[in-house]
């Protein structure tokens, strides 16, 4: 399955010629002197930096960093949140030849210290002191990590290692060299090629610790460029930076298509002020983990819970006026007028003209919740592999069951279909990697083909991809029943009280389910009837929760065939969490971990107990520990 090609702006960047991050920046900086770049919120205030004020720190960097004596070939690591600094340190290594690598900034002491040894990082750019902690927490275990510069001076005067530096003293080890060897670094970026591997990308590792996968710049270039194609964008458009950059896709977002097409990238002052900053912003554009379009929905749903009668009888009129209308495909004026014009403009979609999701299975319920609000919603699929997605909704061919057609460069085949037409997805790009680092040639490439390891086919009617589960995640019960695990929890997901769902039933006579609750709204919804409460795990003991959540679940229930219904339940004492292992830093359940560290209580949910004891440590991420002892109920329904 392949797609037409259409036009390109003229403006875009020659990826051709320009075929490294460098080299675009040093055109867009010569070009476009003073065009708005980037921006940061800092203080209240949003600090603009301009193309030439990007290419002037990245150039700075990049001298300092050839001042500390690093060389081509070697890995320069990235660790904290979205930050200007963050991408400044990205292409000032790829203009020394280096290989970034970016790290998620939740990271936890040992996984940095796996991913850092393994790459052989000479330098780490971190963000502020928790995590300059954490690298000097691994004393001498970080043995080819030559320099730590840190980006906030806050905190930092009590540490004395002689590794530390800071970004201002980077700058001024480059303005030395600049005077030094004049055309020093115009010298370094001409000598790069977009055959060179310049990012290594970690995989989302749900069965075993992360690979990397090395990323050539020309390659993802012309990935970014085919998407751009597929979805375009243009100067001056607005986008707010708010996935992890060591993901492959907000690389495509913030660096690779913002290089190409000048958008401009703005970076939040905090986590918690993401959705203010994102509403005084305005964005063209977003893009947003499922994960995230899940919490917004279930956040307005709550927000309703606790307005008036009124409101809450606009909004449910509102919503089916919405809904009837998206099903006839077409708009409803008086839903518009009522409900959607105003939360669009309070979650600052006011002027979206395209936003996406991808890294994992949406609902088609949460799908379909932001269409009907008008959000130009579009779903994506792609493997870190293949430089991010490769399959996206064109225009208004939108089906909330898949997620749309491949790319212009890209292609999507099944392989090995039954007789139904399902069979293992295997994907082709532009930006194919260029294996693992340090292992051998990937298993899973054959003649340019990714074999991706997911379950899905092709609609006949449209072309469109559907895509079902992991290939090895979907499951027979005991009576021969076949079900999509993935599926049933996007559906459990919708409600605004789950957070997190894994059902279960390989093998097994019926299906049941862990479950964990919405801390922020149920806690909330608990308060208001004035159950008493003092921590996740106290309020998942309440029988008022345990039926909250039953409700819940019938109500899905209702939706799918009876073989494949919710049998039983237990809510978790805890969240899944990824610093436990449970949960990929992109949000992926970890099957495998699940079953070995619950096998106690998912033995319970298939013994017939109406209960289960549980004593237990967990570990904070302060490392503080604590010790849970609760019982757990089997709610049967």
């Amino acid at each position: 399955m392949m797609s037409r090609r259409r036009p390109l702006p003229p403006d875009y960047c020659d990826v051709g010629r320009f075929d490294t991050f460098p080299k675009i920046l040093a055109e867009n900086a010569r070009r476009w002197p003073d065009e708005v770049a980037l921006r940061e919120k800092e203080f209240g205030l949003w600090t603009p930096f301009t193309w030439a004020q990007y290419d002037e720190t990245v150039r700075l960097y990049a001298l300092g960093l050839r001042r500390l004596g690093v060389r081509r070939g070697q890995a320069v690591a990235l660790l904290g949140a979205n930050r200007p600094e963050w991408v400044w340190g990205e292409i000032a290594a790829h203009a020394l030849g280096c290989l970034s690598l970016g790290i998620y900034k939740d990271v936890l002491e040992e996984e940095a210290e796996y991913l850092l040894t393994y790459a052989e990082a000479t330098v780490v750019f971190a963000e502020d002191e928790e995590q300059v902690d954490k690298l000097l927490g691994l004393e001498d275990r970080l043995p080819t990590v030559r320099h730590i510069v840190y980006c906030d001076p806050r905190g930092m005067r009590k540490y004395n290692d002689p590794r530390l530096i800071s970004q201002e003293d980077l700058m001024a080890l480059g303005r030395d060299l600049d005077r030094a060897e004049p055309g020093l670094y115009a010298r370094e970026v001409a000598a790069g090629s977009g055959d060179e591997v310049a990012m290594l990308c970690t995989t989302s590792g749900t069965t075993s610790r992360p690979k990397m996968a090395m990323i050539q710049a020309g390659p993802f270039l012309r990935h970014c460029l085919d998407y751009l194609e597929s979805d375009p964008k243009g100067p001056g458009d607005n986008y707010v930076s708010v996935l992890p950059l060591p993901w492959i896709m907000e690389q495509v977002y913030a660096v690779g298509q913002a290089l190409i097409a000048r958008t401009v990238v703005n970076f939040v002052e905090e986590e918690a002020t993401t959705m203010a900053d994102l509403r005084e912003i305005g964005p063209s554009f977003v893009l947003l983990a499922p994960r995230v379009w899940e919490s917004l929905a279930a956040d307005v749903r709550a927000r309703m819970m606790e307005s008036s009668p009124f409101k809450q009888r606009m909004f449910a009129l509102g919503m089916k006026l919405g809904t009837q209308a998206l099903a006839e495909n077409r708009r409803s004026w008086l839903a518009e007028f009522i409900l959607f014009r105003a939360l669009r403009d309070r979650l600052g979609f006011t002027f979206l003209t395209s936003a996406a999701t991808g890294g994992a299975a949406m609902g088609p319920d949460t799908f379909r919740f932001f269409h009907a609000m008008g959000v130009p919603l579009k779903q994506l699929y792609g493997q870190t592999e293949l430089s991010g997605a490769y399959t996206i909704h064109r225009g208004d061919d939108i089906d909330p069951e898949t997620v749309g057609v491949a790319f212009a460069g890209s292609a999507v085949r099944i392989a090995n279909p039954d007789s139904e037409g399902v069979g293992e997805i295997v994907g082709r790009s532009q930006g194919l990697f260029a294996g693992y680092y340090k292992m051998a040639e990937a298993e899973d490439v054959e003649d340019g083909w990714l074999h991706t390891g997911d379950a899905g086919y092709l609609k006949p009617e449209n072309g469109h991809l559907v895509v079902i589960d992991r290939v090895k995640d979907l499951a027979t019960t005991s009576a021969g029943v076949r079900f999509s695990p993935q599926f049933i929890e996007n559906k459990l997901k919708f409600s605004p009280f789950i957070a997190e769902a894994v059902i279960l039933g390989r093998d097994k006579p019926y299906l049941s389910a862990i479950l964990c609750f919405r801390w922020s709204i149920v806690s909330k919804w608990a308060e208001q009837r004035a159950i008493a409460f003092t921590s996740y795990t106290n309020l998942a003991a309440h029988p008022e929760v345990y039926a909250l959540l039953r409700a819940e679940v019938e109500q899905v229930n209702k939706t799918l065939p009876p073989a494949q219904q919710v049998r039983k339940f237990l809510l978790l004492y805890k969240e899944l969490d990824p610093d436990d292992g449970e949960l990929t830093r992109t949000r992926k359940v970890r099957r495998g971990v699940i079953a070995e560290k619950y096998a106690k209580e998912i033995d319970a949910l298939y013994s017939g107990a109406p209960e289960v004891d549980v004593d237990t440590v967990i570990t904070f991420q302060d490392g503080t520990r604590s010790r849970i002892q609760t019982r757990l109920k089997v709610e049967t329904l």
